[in-house]
């Protein structure tokens, strides 16, 4: 019953979430067509265009903005234990984020063209949408935090929480609780499993009684939650009392700490009926993956089309000065180590791979990459090509097959997998990409551990905001060809 009314709660907050999106459009249009002109004469001349011609755009505004609200984990069956700045840098990011890719897209259906550059599509419109939702979202989930508080101080919706243990775990349960009241949880007391801590601070928690007083404390007192925190040698013993606590419908949690030392995150699935607790270092949120590949396909798909004078312009070069084949293929390790074929414009001569082995003491990268500043099997066109990342172009075409990702750890071949050490490996484990951080951070300037290390660091951190963050910083990469060999 508590699940259910907490996934109704959820519902109803994303759709006033949406409804509020769906307020900023409409009065971002207000503000820019009529009360900024009146007001600001100076700075905002002229109307906007009929509200019509911004009514199309209203569907993929708020399909977008579904996307990253829900990708985001704002709805999750209780806010109670989400800290305010973290909730509202949350927020930030969505509308960043959202605004980011709303104009991408605009751009990508070819909407920039007709629209944009003749100001049917005003820009400062979009900015004041940006600001708009991002205030009217705050405002919306602090109001909700205020009324819970306030209706908490009063006493009501309070749950009222056991927990079993006297172990350092059970104490750090209890300060967590208690450092954040507005959680809505409030402690009974503690029960002993054994001998309590010796750090345990009798005079300050009181113990209730042993496991075996559980059952006569539920009769006594109202308990809506028990949280177990005891060490997984003891799970088995507490079976039964398990089974009791579910048949009085009690809520049970466990603070299993099965793995101290691991970095992975942690979380709890089912597979047809069958728990399972599931240890993940990857991004694992299927909704921002999807957005992740949304991105990929509305980019490169416009990239393509729009360099696509450019990419014959380079094809023509590279048959003309050095005959040959245009397009370098070359197998490549993918997705947990998936073989692929990349595409690249050739840049060095024919049958460059055969004597790669005679200049292997001009290596100038550590580790088992193979990079030398000054190949001598390198063409001229192909010297430009590489400066300015050009001959990544048809890399493109492997994103929207779903091999690569615009933004990942870049495509490893076999041969260099196969000297990795374990650690290296998990670079492997996010689909690989045409930039990440070390093309952004200094590419062949830095030595190889440290670009395993920025690999791990963008999985360990990574979120769409962070994709479109190394987008835009590669473009003054590319451009200033800074780091290519």
């Amino acid at each position: 019953m508590l699940k259910e009314r907490a996934r109704i709660l959820a519902v109803t907050i994303f759709a006033l979430d949406l409804a509020l999106v769906a307020a900023a459009f409409f009065v971002a249009y207000w503000l820019r067509d009529s009360f900024l002109p009146r007001v600001m004469a100076d700075s905002f001349t002229g109307h906007l265009y009929p509200l019509s011609a911004y009514l199309p755009l209203l569907p993929l505004v708020l399909a977008l903005w579904a996307v990253l609200l829900l990708s985001s984990a704002q709805y999750r069956d209780s806010h109670r234990t989400v800290p305010l700045i973290e909730e509202a840098a949350a927020i930030f990011r969505i509308c960043a984020t959202g605004t980011i890719i709303f104009s991408l897209m605009i751009f990508a259906l070819r909407l920039g063209e007709k629209l944009l550059d003749n100001d049917q599509i005003s820009r400062s419109w979009l900015l004041l949408f940006a600001i708009l939702t991002f205030v009217l979202l705050l405002a919306e989930k602090l109001a909700v935090r205020l009324t819970a508080r306030y209706v908490r101080m009063r006493g009501l919706n309070y749950r009222t929480v056991l927990i079993v243990g006297t172990n350092p775990t059970a104490l750090e349960m209890a300060a967590a609780i208690l450092g954040h009241r507005f959680w809505g949880f409030k402690i009974l007391g503690f029960i002993a499993n054994g001998e309590p801590h010796p750090l345990f601070p009798r005079g300050r928690f009181p113990i209730l009684g042993s496991v075996e007083d559980i059952p006569e404390i539920l009769n006594r007192q109202v308990v809506d939650d028990v949280i177990f925190a005891v060490s997984r040698k003891e799970l088995d013993r507490l079976e039964e009392l398990f089974l009791m606590l579910q048949e009085q419908g009690v809520r049970t949690r466990f603070a299993l700490n099965i793995f101290p030392n691991t970095r992975a995150k942690v979380q709890f699935e089912e597979l047809d009926g069958l728990p399972l607790l599931t240890y993940s270092t990857t991004p694992t949120n299927l909704l921002q993956l999807l957005s992740k590949r949304i991105l990929d396909i509305a980019l490169a798909a416009a990239v393509l089309v729009l360099a696509m004078p450019v990419i014959f312009g380079i094809a023509l070069a590279i048959k003309v000065t050095s005959g040959g084949k245009v397009l370098f293929r070359q197998t490549r390790c993918g997705l947990n180590g998936r073989s692929f074929t990349l595409y690249k414009f050739r840049t060095m001569v024919e049958g460059a791979e055969q004597q790669r082995r005679n200049l292997q003491h001009l290596n100038e990268m550590d580790g088992p990459v193979f990079k030398v500043r000054s190949d001598p099997r390198v063409t001229a066109v192909g010297r430009i090509l590489r400066k300015f990342s050009l001959d990544e172009l048809p890399q493109l075409w492997n994103v929207l097959r779903g091999d690569m990702s615009l933004v990942g750890p870049r495509p490893p071949i076999p041969e260099e997998v196969a000297q990795y050490q374990r650690w290296q490996r998990r670079r492997l484990s996010m689909k690989p990409g045409l930039t990440c951080l070390w093309q952004i951070s200094g590419r062949n300037n830095i030595d190889f551990d440290r670009w395993m290390e920025l690999d791990l660091e963008y999985i360990d951190t990574w979120s769409p905001m962070l994709d479109v963050k190394i987008l835009l910083k590669t473009i003054p990469v590319v451009l200033t060809g800074r780091g290519a060999s």
